[in-house]
């Protein structure tokens, strides 16, 4: 069977269930009762940083932190639907360090704590399905809730409940609107039930903020989509005060540019906030098309309100990475990374053009170049996705994102389906089957991957600092590992500062950080400062790669170059690229070179085919040695060959924001 059409009949249904629970009339918004013009401002206390005594001190050279800023709980209704029971609070005590268990009962437990998190479960109808399934709530008690009662109860685990999962789940969401249409339920019940779910996640932030050591965000995910292609976003507010009582969802409106309308509205009560797009590569081409929603040429203004809105973009996580395309960068040998090629919650190919970062920037110079104004000038993040609170960002520890559907080898495609066990995967869609006969459960799990994360540049570890470097896009992303990156521009630069002791001083004091505009100075040759740390946990660095693309007569090009190469080779003058430097990887075991790669990459560059008059962007792309991909390290431990048709290694990465050269 073709393997681009599913994931399994059950996992299928419920995944559904989002996708064609579409938004509602205008007339609708009312009768829900859920019309935001009226909602009322819940104030929230937030803590206080300037009466506690800080026992830091703010470096003004800018620290790495890392955290995920993707994370979904309990109150999602497709997470609770996938099993999941850990709460906003699970969630926090997790990336701290602590450990919380998986919906089929597996540990989850980071062997080093994220320094910054932020839970962003869907708004729409948040908290609803958690709320009719449990059976001491008033709620419960409606018929149409009958179905959810103790579902994710210990003894409704395993395959065996999927089939009963997908039965009670499928019909509710069509139930509950239809209730509400009809007058048989009250719309206030479940604005009362979002409402204390979202006060709920708003007091797990507070609670677990400790300015200086480990930061929350309160956050969201507005969850909309056209023509079958996922348009997601994560809503990230700055504070914690003023807050609405209940967030903007799909349920007010499919269209993302009226979010933003009312994003603005909130800042003009003063309350900061922006929203992140992710999972652009599941868009069917939408997510940066050239038109407004309604299929309009692009204006200014919308230029202005989507640039003033959605600084960032999501590049990385479980469902594929979103960097760029095979048919898209036909010249990039390494454009063919965790490549989910999924539309949304739909079966079907996603259309690559319109999907993917690099294009979207690209184009995003020639609407500058046109006057209209540049609506996709991202800085780049990664983060997870997880449905359990968790996130997978390690390898060979890797536990998926969708609870009960994903939570082993053989449920997630990577390991054969025993023989003996035929019958318990018989809910299987599509399967696959390799050249020794072995059967596999085919769809879109395969194509994900251990999740992303996000790095920022900030003086400390708070929520101002933090989101600070949000809004200047001084914010790199990784695939998993910690690699620090760093990346500046300017025109003063020599040789000296890469080993100068105050280089990073130097290079924020005579040049500009990533994120940044470079403004043409006289005719003069801008210089990049490129650094790279790898983590010290995972395998070294194998090459620092510059991503350049500018505009020519009109016309978009692109170019990869690589400018530092490991192991003391030199980049080849003519092709821009570093000679093999003979890493490898042993399947048997996942064992790594341990002579090879590098520990730090540093250079000093100067486009060779710079021209001045030519707008452009640069980005930073870090590569590490290759290693094994989650699907080997799971084939390992079952003691079975890796399926034949997935990549058995991968290398991990990690990108910087643009800096964007602005010419005369």
């Amino acid at each position: 069977m073709n393997r681009l059409h599913g994931i399994s009949r059950l996992a299928t249904a419920v995944l559904m269930v989002l996708a064609v629970s579409t938004g509602c009339t205008e007339k609708e918004q009312v009768a829900e009762g859920i019309d935001q013009k009226a909602t009322s401002i819940q104030q929230v206390t937030e803590k206080d940083q300037t009466n506690e005594t800080r026992n830091w001190t703010p470096d003004p050279n800018r620290v790495a932190y890392f955290g995920d800023i993707h994370v979904h709980t309990t109150y999602s209704f497709d997470a609770f639907s996938f099993g999941s029971i850990a709460t906003p609070f699970d969630a926090y005590h997790y990336a701290r360090g602590g450990t919380i268990k998986h919906p089929a009962g597996l540990d989850l437990k980071l062997d080093n704590p994220l320094d910054f998190y932020a839970v962003t479960d869907h708004a729409m109808y948040l908290g609803v399905s958690n709320e009719a399934a449990d059976t001491s709530t008033a709620f419960s008690k409606l018929d149409v809730a009958r179905p959810l009662h103790n579902l994710n109860a210990p003894d409704n685990f395993g395959i065996d409940s999927f089939a009963a999962r997908v039965q009670a789940f499928r019909p509710f969401v069509p139930k509950l609107r239809g209730g509400v249409r009809s007058g048989a339920i009250d719309p206030k019940t479940i604005t009362d039930i979002s409402i204390n779910a979202w006060a709920d996640t708003i007091k797990a932030a507070q609670d677990n903020y400790v300015p200086g050591e480990f930061t929350t965000f309160v956050g969201y995910e507005f969850t909309t989509s056209k023509n079958s292609g996922s348009l997601h976003r994560n809503v990230i507010f700055r504070g914690s005060e003023n807050l609405p009582d209940i967030p903007y969802s799909r349920i007010n409106s499919m269209n993302p540019e009226d979010l933003w309308a009312w994003m603005d509205a909130q800042r003009a009560k003063g309350v900061e906030v922006l929203a992140i797009p992710h999972n652009s590569n599941g868009s069917a081409g939408h997510a940066f098309e050239l038109t407004n929603w309604a299929g309009e040429p692009m204006s200014n203004a919308y230029t202005e309100i989507r640039a003033r809105n959605e600084p960032l973009v999501e590049i990385t996580q479980v469902k594929g990475t979103s960097e760029t395309h095979p048919s898209l960068s036909m010249n990039d040998e390494w454009a063919d990374f965790e490549i989910a090629e999924y539309s949304g919650a739909i079966f079907g190919v996603s259309k690559p053009s319109g999907s993917y970062v690099r294009e979207a920037l690209r184009n995003g110079l020639s609407l500058e170049a046109e006057g209209k104004g540049n609506p996709f000038k991202f800085g780049i993040i990664g983060s997870s996705d997880t449905h359990v609170g968790a996130g997978p960002y390690d390898e060979s520890n890797y536990f998926s994102k969708v609870g009960l559907f994903d939570s082993d080898g053989i449920k997630r495609g990577s390991v054969p389906i025993p023989e003996e066990n035929r019958a318990d995967y018989s809910y299987a869609a599509d399967t696959y089957e390799d050249a020794n006969g072995r059967t596999f459960i085919d769809g879109k799990f395969p194509t994900w991957g251990a999740a992303g994360l996000a790095g920022v540049w900030a003086e400390e570890n708070t929520r101002e600092s933090i989101y600070d470097s949000f809004r200047r896009k001084e914010v790199f992303a990784t695939t998993g590992p910690r690699i620090r990156v760093r990346f500046f521009a300017g025109y003063d630069f020599d040789e000296s500062i890469l080993n100068a002791a105050d280089m990073v001083s130097q290079a924020y004091q005579t040049g500009v950080p990533m994120g940044s505009n470079l403004f043409a100075q006289d005719e003069k040759h801008p210089g990049f400062v490129l650094w790279a740390l790898r983590d010290s946990d995972t395998a070294p660095l194998q090459r620092l790669q510059i991503i350049k693309a500018w505009l020519e007569d009109g016309q978009s090009y692109e170019k990869v170059f690589d400018v530092a190469c490991s192991d003391g080779l030199s980049v080849d003058p003519v092709s821009h690229r570093c000679p093999d430097n003979k890493a490898k990887v042993n399947i048997a075991d996942c064992a790594i070179s341990a002579d090879t790669g590098a520990s730090e990459l540093k250079t000093l560059w100067k486009d060779p085919e710079f021209n001045p008059d030519n707008r452009a962007f640069y980005y930073v792309r870090v590569l590490e040695n290759p290693t094994c991909r989650w699907s080997t390290w799971d084939a390992i431990r079952a003691g079975t060959e890796p399926r034949d048709n997935l990549k058995k290694t991968i290398q991990e990465r990690a990108w910087s924001s643009p800096i964007w050269y602005k010419p005369r």
